[in-house]
């Protein structure tokens, strides 16, 4: 999707200026989290700020999107200014661990496209580069940042690579957190493409459910009929 703007069914994505931009993780998770009556959520790593309106979209909470790359911050500021949704969402230029440390508020639900390459090798375009590795928020940091902000029976939601999932759940389950429930994407009906999973973590330690979702046809490249369904209250397309 790398086009300069975006047009999702009830808003406009502006991503000129932004070193990532709309992709389908992001929309997976938009479309996956289920707000469930939360009066407050907190959106890490906003960027375009494309989570912050697709929750926006189906709940009346207050949203707080941040983010620590300024350009990013100020073209998400324009998308919610932009939207029938300006009301709801407030866009901050900060790192979760300064809001960790400065923030006393409690969310009911956090959601995070997170950066999660962890030992690869850098590009040249630095900003692309910080947006897409953990070394400006390292896991373990994210996770000591969620346990402070998040309500006690909050929610805490994001996407992740299977391999950089599989590690990020054995430390937040050594901190508290636990996985409630899994959503495995895989691009083909084969189990090896599996590629993505999309995790929910909450303190109370229960027995997780799991799913999957397919989002390919086997070789025809045509979307699923469920990929279609979850995705349709925002793909123009769909």
């Amino acid at each position: 999707m790398p086009h300069d703007s975006f047009a999702f069914k009830k808003f406009c994505i502006k991503q000129d200026k932004c070193a990532m931009k709309v992709g389908t993780d992001a929309v997976l998770l938009g479309a996956w989290v289920f707000p469930n009556g939360s009066k407050t959520i907190l959106d890490i790593g906003t960027g375009t700020g494309v989570i912050s309106l697709m929750l926006a979209q189906k709940s009346e909470a207050k949203i707080t999107a941040i983010d620590i790359d300024k350009e990013s911050t100020e073209q998400a500021k324009v998308n919610v200014a932009e939207s029938i949704y300006n009301n709801k969402v407030e866009v901050k230029n900060i790192s979760i661990q300064h809001l960790a440390k400065e923030s006393d508020q409690k969310f009911d639900m956090i959601v995070t496209n997170p950066p999660y390459f962890i030992d690869s090798f850098k590009g040249v375009e630095i900003t692309r580069a910080i947006a897409r590795h953990a070394d400006a928020l390292p896991f373990e940091e994210l996770i000591d940042s969620v346990k402070k902000l998040l309500d006690t029976k909050g929610k805490f939601c994001l996407i992740l690579p299977k391999n950089e999932a599989a590690i990020f759940r054995k430390l937040a389950e050594a901190q508290g957190l636990y996985l409630s429930k899994l959503l495995r994407i895989r691009t083909k009906p084969e189990k090896e493409s599996e590629k993505r999973h999309l995790m929910q973590f909450e303190f109370k330690e229960t027995e997780f459910s799991e799913s999957t979702l397919v989002l390919e046809e086997n070789e025809s490249r045509n979307y699923t009929q469920a990929y279609k369904e979850f995705t349709k209250d925002y793909y123009l397309n769909f």
